[in-house]
């Protein structure tokens, strides 16, 4: 990740109860005050209360799962701007392609690539983005989004609302991209991404029976 006092990798294993946490890089300190967010702390799985008969059971038989939340408002946000109306595997290229182009190696034993460096996201012309799978349309997004990343990143000290309202006024960033963006960045359970192509008809033929549905039906 990129935080403000430079690149860090923070590893999380597993131990029992216990999450134990190493980091790496001049950002090691303020890597490791994300974790808790990481693991769904700030999270109560036990506000979840329903007797519906298909998201009751599912609720008790996941019993103790937790939103996690990041804390890296413009790293989920290219990531979601990059996924804007292609499959997920058009969107996982594109954001391969990305690093390679515009990172570095992260700190750390391993050999992981940062978030793109939003300042060359910001300076590169869209034309270069056509390479990597990405339409004039995205990149002028992420070009705007990117030269904004210092404000969008202090968002993750903001209610989903208000941050979900400033986002949105970026051009080319509308409910879905907000909705994909602070459902990781900030844990928001209740972020609904209204416009995708299947997750109404998913909701609806999960809570009706009906194989098709509109965004209104399933809110």
């Amino acid at each position: 990740m990129r935080t403000p006092d430079g690149p860090a990798t923070v590893h999380l294993r597993r131990s029992g109860a216990r999450v134990e946490a190493r980091a790496f890089g001049p950002g090691a300190a303020w890597g490791l005050g994300l974790v808790a967010g990481f693991c769904g702390s700030d999270d109560d799985p036990t506000t979840l209360v329903t007797d519906h008969h298909v998201v009751g059971p599912l609720a008790r038989e996941h019993l103790g799962w937790r939103f996690g939340r990041t804390g890296l408002v413009f790293e989920a946000l290219l990531n979601a701007i990059v996924a804007q109306k292609v499959t997920g595997k058009e969107a996982a290229r594109s954001g391969r392609a990305l690093r390679r182009r515009f990172s570095e190696y992260a700190p750390g034993p391993e050999q992981l690539l940062l978030t793109p460096d939003p300042e060359r996201l910001a300076a590169t012309p869209y034309y270069e983005y056509h390479p990597l799978g990405i339409e004039q349309r995205r990149a002028d997004t992420i070009r705007r989004a990117a030269s904004d990343a210092v404000r969008i990143n202090q968002l993750a000290g903001v209610l989903t609302a208000e941050a979900r309202a400033y986002l949105e006024r970026l051009t080319g960033i509308a409910a879905w991209t907000s909705a994909e963006t602070v459902a990781i960045s900030h844990g928001d359970a209740d972020a609904v991404s209204v416009g995708d192509f299947h997750i109404k008809h998913i909701v609806v033929w999960h809570l009706t029976g009906r194989p098709r549905g509109t965004d209104e039906e399933m809110l």
